[in-house]
């Protein structure tokens, strides 16, 4: 038998369907329900009113907890919308009769909204081709704006430490273990789990250098395509998380991945690619890409999960249930496929011309991905340290830079780099890479060491090239090549035709190394 909340509630949302208790014109409402809220669209304005439900995440078991977090969304739902977000709204109660701010004791609360169109969605213009890279780079710039200005430091950063994120990332799998090999593949959930806790085990520092850098924020939470409209009034991204900050708080990359990995599942990774690098540019943060593809899957689990967690609802119809199902295999897939990426080691060759800003380029890459750097320059001179030559004056192509010397290297740089790669790493190789069975040799070791590989050839003028090299006399560095070698070293110089595109970038190092950075994580994303 229902009691008496129940049915004061079932007349709540019966009300909330009536045109006539509404203080505006409404011709008719729709009903739009989540697990947490009942959501009523009347034309010009949106009611949203929180189900009286307790869980693991969230309490809205009364009403005075309803009241708080109605009055949370409110507020910061501001944060990221200009004139959306309206005001609290009590449905009130008396002799049996409700209505909308009218006499009597509240007995629900509602969140006011303007209305959007749901054209206006950035899921929904995608999906028309009416959005371009213009309005992706407007979009990376509300989302740098908004990361900037939000809350960082204590009280915050806890929920970026490595404790933190390895406890919810334990939680999911917990939690989701019940359904594995029923509803999801358990041989993938059970690589997606191993792949995620030896990622943590071995990349703390990582986690550690985010906290310090301050890129945890109080974010948005739910970053999704559906959350994000492109209007007349500017880009409003609605519907973040209000009922727990856990959800909330966390690293940059962390809320970001989530709109990435919700792009990827709807079958637009281009663009994707486009808002990280766009957003790189931006901020100047490439270190999100570290973790990108460890938090794209993060969160793609945590959807299968939602799902999972969904389908024990009693009152779920067949087909809500089959499409449930559905979709928690569809999350889990690409969860799958995000933990291949980041467990899987890369070999990450930086080559080019002499003077083309190999070193800078791969200082800058191997610092972004927090992973160890071996240079020919640096293995070279420990090979040869007690040789007496006089390196600098040296013809191009003798001594310590002959065939022979210069093979010793090469075997010596790759051996390093099969060390790094069984130890479960991915490696950088700053070199010139000059010669096609140099290449072939490195392609060979990726391969059987099932790493993947991806070449960065350095290019520039041969204005800049001249230049770089004359001011090395003055400034001299690891490297002994000089404006009397290019041109013997350009005629040696094979050109990559054999690397095939998918695995080949060519940068400009004339540009800024904030753009060509950006433009190389945006890629390997």
């Amino acid at each position: 038998m229902a009691s008496q909340e129940d049915r004061r509630r079932s007349q709540v949302i019966e009300l909330m369907q009536t045109p006539d208790i509404y203080p505006h014109p409404v011709e008719s409402v729709t009903l739009r329900e989540t697990h947490i809220s009942l959501v009523f669209l009347t034309g010009d304005f949106v009611y949203k009113i929180k189900k009286p439900v307790d869980l693991d995440f969230l309490d809205f078991s009364t009403l005075e907890q309803r009241q708080h977090f109605c009055n949370r969304e409110l507020e910061l739902n501001r944060r990221l919308t200009h004139d959306v977000y309206l005001d609290v709204v009590a449905v009130n109660c008396k002799d049996g009769h409700c209505s909308l701010e009218g006499p009597g004791r509240p007995v629900e609360y509602a969140v006011k909204m303007r209305q959007l169109p749901d054209a206006a969605t950035m899921q929904r213009r995608f999906s028309n081709n009416k959005l371009d890279s213009t309005d992706i780079d407007l979009l990376a710039r509300v989302l740098n704006r908004f990361y900037r200005s939000a809350p960082t430091g204590i009280g915050v950063d806890a929920f970026g430490q490595w404790p933190t994120v390895r406890r919810n990332c334990e939680e999911n799998f917990s939690q989701t273990e019940e359904f594995a090999g029923n509803v999801i593949d358990r041989r993938k959930y059970q690589i997606i789990k191993s792949a995620t806790r030896t990622f943590l085990r071995r990349r703390k520092a990582l986690f550690d250098l985010r906290v310090k850098d301050n890129k945890i924020r109080e974010g948005h939470g739910d970053l999704r395509t559906d959350h994000i409209y492109f209007t007349g009034n500017g880009i409003q991204i609605v519907d973040c998380i209000e009922f727990n900050r856990r959800f909330r708080y966390g690293d940059i990359a962390s809320d970001l991945a989530f709109l990435a990995m919700d792009l990827d599942f709807a079958g637009y990774s281009h663009i994707a690619g486009m808002l990280v690098k766009a957003y790189i540019d931006r901020s100047g943060d490439g270190d999100v890409m570290a973790l990108m593809d460890f938090y794209k899957c993060y969160r793609a689990f945590v959807r299968a999960k939602i799902d999972c967690l969904r389908l024990k609802q009693a009152e779920l119809a067949d087909q809500d249930r089959a499409g449930l199902r559905r979709q928690a295999m569809q999350y889990l897939e690409l969860a799958y496929g995000y933990a291949k990426l980041f467990s899987r080691p890369t070999v990450w060759v930086v080559c080019g011309m002499i003077a083309s800003g190999k070193s800078t380029v791969a200082a800058a890459l191997a610092e972004a991905l927090q992973i160890k750097t071996l240079s020919s320059d640096v293995v070279r001179k420990q090979l040869f340290e007690r040789q007496a030559v006089k390196r600098r004056n040296a013809d191009f192509g003798e001594g310590i830079y002959g065939d022979d010397a210069t093979a010793l290297t090469y075997g010596k740089l790759l051996r390093l780099a099969q060390e790094e790669i069984a130890g479960g790493n991915s490696v950088l190789l700053d070199a010139t890479f000059s010669r096609k069975r140099q290449r072939r040799e490195v392609l060979r070791l990726a391969a059987d060491m099932d790493a993947d590989i991806l070449f960065i050839e350095c290019r520039c003028g041969d204005k800049v090239v001249r230049q770089r090299l004359a001011e090395r006399d003055n400034s001299p560095g690891v490297s002994d090549a000089r404006l009397k070698h290019l041109n013997a070293s350009k005629a040696r110089y094979e050109a990559l035709d054999e690397i095939a595109d998918e695995i080949l970038i060519a940068i400009d190092t004339e540009l800024p190394l904030a753009e060509n950075l950006a433009t190389i994580l945006a890629r390997h994303g």
